[in-house]
């Protein structure tokens, strides 16, 4: 993988814009100039640790990729780690990579727990994809080319996702995203043209994204006068994933999740027109 060195003269840094997100945090960019294509993205992070909940699942993975960015974008060549949470309240971790509009691909021979330090990239050349992943922990790697009938380089990305669950008919559902604190992206480059420079460099043009998701749970039984007065109301929880900006010279920056729930008032109980509550 490409490894970006440290030089006397420090990368400057680029103002980034930022922008909402249902299912991707972290940093991205594009070209400055015109159509530049991207050739290679690489990144280092440490396997974070998924705070599970018996009774529900979460899902979360952590990658870096070129492309499915755009609007209408067919092609996303990433790879990286997933930290997923059982209804039995245990944490499952694995490897993969993914050529869309394919399914992901478990990398076998790599198996990474939480804490251990994973370093990845992916290069493409034609409709040639070839990634890389090491566990810099254990020593384990990983390579493979394969070919993919899409290709797109137009950006690259350092993220952290909430993966999404699609039907056969191409709708996609967003997955609840796991609990797992801050993750901490460092040596995230990317190569257009003949060099690599860091994320955030002011070559690119930077995107940091900002993961929202959003829920409401009512308590209390539906048109229950008596269990409507004790209950407590609906609780909207809102959990936020939200990138620092890039630090030069590796580009290293962080994404953390953080949880807010707060008290909704209580529903009023629905009333029949000419029969109002004493």
């Amino acid at each position: 993988m490409l490894v970006w060195a440290a030089i006397a003269l420090l990368p400057a840094i680029a103002q980034a814009s930022e922008q909402v997100s249902s299912n991707w945090a972290g940093q991205l960019v594009t070209a400055r100039q015109g159509r530049a294509r991207f050739a290679t993205v690489s990144g280092t992070w440490v396997v974070p640790t998924a705070t599970c909940t018996a009774g529900e699942r979460a899902y979360s993975a952590v990658w870096v990729g070129l492309g499915g960015y755009r609007e209408g974008s067919q092609g996303l060549e990433q790879l990286g780690t997933e930290q997923d949470c059982a209804t039995n309240g245990s944490a499952a971790y694995s490897a993969w990579f993914e050529l869309l509009p394919a399914a992901p691909v478990s990398i076998k021979g790599v198996s990474v727990h939480p804490g251990d330090t994973v370093s990845a990239s992916a290069t493409v050349a034609g409709h040639s994809v070839t990634f890389r992943l090491r566990d810099l922990t254990t020593g384990a790697r990983y390579a493979t080319t394969r070919r993919a009938p899409t290709i797109d380089v137009s950006s690259a990305e350092w993220i952290v996702e909430a993966p999404s669950s699609c039907s056969s008919d191409g709708s996609c559902t967003t997955l609840p995203l796991a609990k797992i604190g801050t993750v901490a992206f460092t040596s995230a480059t990317a190569r257009s043209g003949r060099q690599a420079r860091p994320a955030g460099d002011t070559a690119f043009s930077d995107t940091a994204l900002k993961l929202e998701q959003d829920s409401v749970t009512f308590s209390g039984r539906p048109f229950d006068a008596e269990a409507e007065e004790a209950a407590s109301g609906p609780t909207r929880t809102l959990l936020t994933a939200s990138p620092t900006a890039p630090a030069a010279p590796l580009g290293a920056f962080s994404v953390s999740l953080t949880e807010q729930t707060t008290q909704l008032p209580a529903p009023s109980v629905p009333t029949l027109p000419g029969f109002g509550r004493r």
